[in-house]
């Protein structure tokens, strides 16, 4: 058998990939964080699928249902939201399955950062504003972040900054911003991206905090904080540029 690690996407069920849907309308198995994964993903399982929530289990209990189902010859879909590759505790389940001698495998999905960005209608690289993206959290509540990842460094590179587990936090965030990016740096915040209760802030930095409260914002959102928000004049991309030699047109004979 074979645990697949499925990014479930940020919410809305039609934003899960082909692969995702086939496997999760074939697995026998399907875990789940029931907070995060909506009842429309779960629909789509096969007729006497065993669902579990994860909601309530800690890790060592996921291991064990994992490995129960290996013992019982059944596939698993592991869902995640968002995409694996960030923020997903993923690894230490891997490490652990692979310890166990338990095959695995991931299937991407929608990452929550860019259904954020759908939401705002907003490119987060620019030509001549910002070409670099920061995918970062707080260490509140959380893992504490490795030396040099703090928010007032990673600030001062002007780079575009896109924050998960941050919004609980949102006053030391903007502290931790405000000295490198200024009061009237763009501010946005996203929550429940892709959710029919999707809820989509802008303001100046300076505003967020008190923002954020006023709207009653509390969780399961991304922040970003970069000037590609209030960009209205920017280059053209060298992509599609005129002058660019794209050489033979493809199909073309030389």
């Amino acid at each position: 058998m074979t645990v697949h690690f499925i990014g479930a996407g940020p919410g809305a069920a039609d934003l899960l990939t082909v692969r995702a849907q086939r496997l999760i309308a074939t697995v026998p198995v399907v875990l789940y964080a029931g907070s995060l994964v909506p009842a429309e993903v779960l629909a789509g399982t096969r007729a006497g699928a065993r669902l579990v929530d994860t909601a309530p289990l800690n890790l060592n209990a996921i291991i064990a249902e994992l490995i129960s189902a290996h013992q019982d010859g059944d596939d698993v879909a592991r869902l995640h939201s968002g995409d694996p590759s960030i923020f997903s505790a993923v690894a230490e389940q891997a490490r652990r399955l692979d310890a166990a001698g338990v095959p695995w495998q991931v299937v991407p999905g929608v990452p929550a950062f860019a259904a954020a960005a759908a939401a705002l209608r907003q490119e987060l690289t620019l030509p001549g504003v910002g070409q670099t993206v920061v995918l970062t959290r707080t260490a509140s509540r959380a893992t504490p972040m490795p030396p040099g990842e703090e928010l007032a460094a990673l600030a001062a590179t002007g780079a575009t900054l896109v924050l998960h587990l941050a919004v609980q936090n949102i006053d030391q965030v903007v502290a931790d911003l405000l000295p490198a990016c200024g009061p009237d740096c763009p501010a946005a915040v996203v929550a429940r991206a892709s959710w029919p209760d999707q809820d989509v802030l802008r303001c100046r930095l300076a505003d967020l905090a008190g923002q954020v409260r006023d709207r009653g914002i509390k969780r399961t959102a991304i922040v970003v904080v970069g000037r590609v928000l209030g960009a209205a004049s920017f280059d053209d991309s060298h992509l599609y540029s005129p002058g660019r030699d794209r050489g033979p047109a493809q199909g073309s004979m030389p």
